[in-house]
């Protein structure tokens, strides 16, 4: 539902809105979205916007209602006051919205639409992209949006319908079912493995953002304390690297798979991910989503031994 509708939709609602009936209702989405970031460049990234074009949409909704809704300091967009009563009426509004547009796409009828799936970027770019020909052969009319994101989208607000995770989310309201474990190993590329032991190899590993990832903390402690000499915070990149003979990094078996050039020099240890699939569960019930979750769990499990990194053949 377009935020422009909410004029009408608003009729249904509680009479609050009713001071806000002056306004252009598709302001609110983006003051909810700056609300939530505080910032103009990550609230246009979002929005799919350039940054000027969300300040002047505030700008517009602070004129309409004769109030300032944000202080603009230095560090961000930050609500005042009688910004932050708005927020609390926008964001009920906002919970209506998405549930009934949820509510509806789950009692929709046919198997024709667009299904949102959100995944780790490497997964979906180099293990579901090249699998997906199955969705196409088994339901032609669905158009599927795969969007790589290492960002935890929220299912609340329709940000995606269908999300694969690396970590089990919490929400009463999110129907969660573990689809896979994906394992991982240490690998270089044969060259520069050579002869060597494991622990005389040179060792790339992510930046200190991502410190807390298992393998990375693996990797620290397989390390003893010798430094990394390569640092980044993309599994491509890093397996790119690899590739490239700069050194061994731990690495998922989906993106090793057959590939020649590379030797798992280390497995024993290593911790794998479980991989979630996530759908809210007013959408669960749409037909088309639930094709696709059927599409994707039966992909999963074709593919387990690869994924596990127990494939003879890989």
């Amino acid at each position: 539902m377009a935020w422009d509708q909410l004029g009408c939709y608003s009729v249904l609602l509680p009479g609050i809105w009713g001071f806000l009936r002056s306004m252009d209702w598709d302001d609110l989405r983006y003051f909810a979205e700056l609300a939530r970031t505080g910032s103009l460049s990550a609230s246009a990234r979002t929005l799919r916007v350039d940054h000027s074009t969300v300040a002047r949409r505030i700008t517009s909704l602070e004129e309409a209602l004769g109030i300032r809704l944000f202080d603009r300091l230095p560090r961000g967009y930050v609500l005042t006051p009688e910004g932050e009563h708005v927020q609390e009426h926008v964001a009920r509004l906002e919970e209506d919205v998405f549930a009934l547009q949820r509510n509806v796409q789950g009692r929709g009828p046919g198997l024709s639409g667009t299904v949102r799936v959100s995944a780790p970027p490497a997964f979906a770019s180099l293990f579901l992209s090249p699998r997906l020909g199955l969705l196409r052969e088994r339901h032609p009319d669905i158009v599927l949006e795969l969007s790589g994101s290492n960002v935890s989208v929220s299912l609340t607000r329709r940000e995606a319908d269908i999300a694969l995770r690396l970590a089990r989310p919490e929400g009463s309201s999110l129907i969660t079912r573990k689809v896979a474990t994906a394992g991982y190993g240490l690998f270089a590329s044969r060259a520069h493995a050579g002869g060597r032991e494991p622990d005389a190899l040179d060792l790339l590993g992510y930046e200190e953002s991502l410190e807390h990832v298992p393998q990375q903390q693996w990797l620290r402690h397989f390390a003893k304390g010798r430094p990394l000499v390569f640092r980044t915070s993309d599994l491509v990149g890093l397996h790119s690297a690899v590739k490239a003979g700069l050194g061994a990094a731990v690495l998922p078996f989906f993106v090793t798979g057959s590939d020649p050039d590379l030797v798992c020099v280390q497995r024993e240890g290593v911790p794998g991910r479980d991989l979630w699939l996530v759908v809210h569960e007013d959408v669960r019930r749409s037909p088309r989503v639930r094709a696709v979750m059927d599409v994707l769990v039966e992909i999963l499990g074709r593919e387990r031994a690869l994924l596990e990194g127990n494939d003879p053949g890989k």
